[in-house]
């Protein structure tokens, strides 16, 4: 980590060129510039940058839609101010002489801040549990899938046929994880070097699938984290020759999960049972029209099969990995584990869900429901995770808790990305319907 004046002696000595400002965008991107150091220094620390607002109003693709109010052709598709928090401030070691800065978002009409952007959401929430006299805690723990192509190579095939790192379940092999370790050795010691404090690295169950754990911290230095960390992965794959995938399901197999572990502390340290049976409380109350922040894509939905280690059930059970919330850990290492996120979700968004549902339980003292100690994908009386983004979307749409929480702003905000992957997925014709279709019927 870097503070400013750190800054301008390393450039001043030649070890730091360029610094990045970056943002996190609706897909739980970073988007930004990057700046020639001195200008950066001369102009952007004291004045910040402009970047177009519609950042938080296109698809995946980077593709203009309609129906944004904050950001449309008829409002001329203008700027908001990028704002460094250098707090976040930071030397990249994969990239020579980088250093890089999170921006939060404002409007240039004022200091508003812009309300969709979801580093805004998150720190909004935080400031709510705040009120109530508490902090949380939360460690994310992303899983990806490495192939032996190029991301360039693989785009010309289409995604189709590609070379995964492993050839069998590697889970917990040491003798599977050694054929990348160079890549996950470089990827930790990276993450080191950039101010993360990674903890370890192990084989998953689908073909070359990993994850790598880093510590856990307060919620929006963890979001921070995550996203960092999942752009630079990228960056490093890429720079080995190789490519990793988020996607929550590339394929028929196990998906890619992002397993957020979440906390509570008061002012004498980690809440008693009494808070936090009312926070799991509020976590299962909130979970089914807030899923839309757990599980943003189509794809998304695909993880949630029975059998599969990804939750069906909206239950809770002490070290089940059939639930959708595991209680692990023990005395002050007590912690609720939500599976219901795949490793395509926006961290940000997700943290501020389970901020914003603990609260509720906490506000309102909701009563936890019995354990389940049992397997939850057999509860037929349990309540469902949304097995479509479209049954997601109707939940978080008609949820007045969303409203309260975040906003009727942000509650539209969303639901119109929905609709519009929705649109853009109904319209597309799959692999699915060509080898069904073509010559069968």
């Amino acid at each position: 980590m870097l503070t400013v004046e750190q800054l301008r002696v390393a450039v001043d000595e030649g070890g730091i060129d360029t610094v990045v400002v970056a943002i996190t965008d609706m897909q739980g991107r970073l988007q930004g510039k990057r700046f020639h150091a001195c200008h950066f220094l001369d102009e952007v620390v004291a004045h910040g940058t402009e970047g177009c607002n519609y950042l938080l109003a296109v698809d995946v693709e980077m593709n203009t839609v309609d129906g944004y109010e904050m950001s449309s052709w008829a409002r001329g598709y203008g700027d908001f101010a990028m704002i460094p928090d250098f707090t976040t401030l930071r030397r990249i070691p994969w990239q020579p002489g980088t250093a890089l800065v999170l921006a939060d978002l404002r409007w240039l009409d004022g200091e508003a801040p812009v309300a969709a952007s979801p580093r805004q959401i998150l720190q909004a929430q935080l400031a709510r549990l705040a009120e109530a006299g508490y902090t949380a805690y939360t460690g994310t723990e992303l899983e990806f899938v490495v192939y032996r192509n190029t991301y360039e190579d693989a785009y010309r095939r289409g995604y189709r046929d590609l070379t995964p790192a492993n050839v069998f379940n590697a889970d917990y092999s040491l003798l599977q994880t050694a054929r990348i370790e160079p890549l996950l050795r470089r990827i930790r010691n990276d993450m080191a070097g950039a101010g993360l404090v990674p903890e370890s690295a192990k084989g998953e169950c689908n073909l070359g699938q990993h994850e790598i754990a880093f510590r856990y911290d307060e919620a929006l230095r963890n979001a921070d984290g995550h996203t960092l960390y999942k752009n630079g992965a990228k960056e490093i794959a890429a720079l080995e020759g190789v490519s990793i995938t988020f996607m929550a399901k590339p394929n028929a197999r196990e998906g890619n999960s992002c397993h957020v572990h979440f906390s509570l502390r008061g002012a004498d340290g980690p809440v008693g049972d009494e808070v936090f049976h009312h926070a799991m409380a509020g976590l299962l109350a909130t979970m089914r029209e807030f899923t839309l922040f757990y599980a943003p894509n189509i794809n998304s939905y695909k993880r949630y099969q029975s059998g599969s280690f990804a939750p069906t059930a909206v239950r809770w059970g002490d070290d089940n990995r059939t639930c959708s919330l595991r209680v692990v850990g023990h005395g002050a290492a007590r912690r609720v584990e939500n599976r219901v996120p795949g490793a395509d979700v926006n961290p940000y968004l997700a943290i501020a869900a389970m901020t914003a549902g603990a609260l509720h339980g906490i506000r309102n003292e909701l009563p936890l429901e019995d354990i389940c100690t049992g397997n939850a994908y057999e509860d037929a009386t349990a309540p469902r995770v949304p097995s479509t983004l479209r049954d997601a979307l109707d939940l978080w749409e008609s949820s007045d808790l969303a409203k309260e929480a975040f906003g009727a702003d942000v509650v539209a905000h969303y639901a119109n990305n929905a609709r519009v992957e929705l649109a853009a997925f109904e319209a597309a014709v799959t692999d699915w319907e060509l080898m069904r279709g073509f010559e069968r019927l």
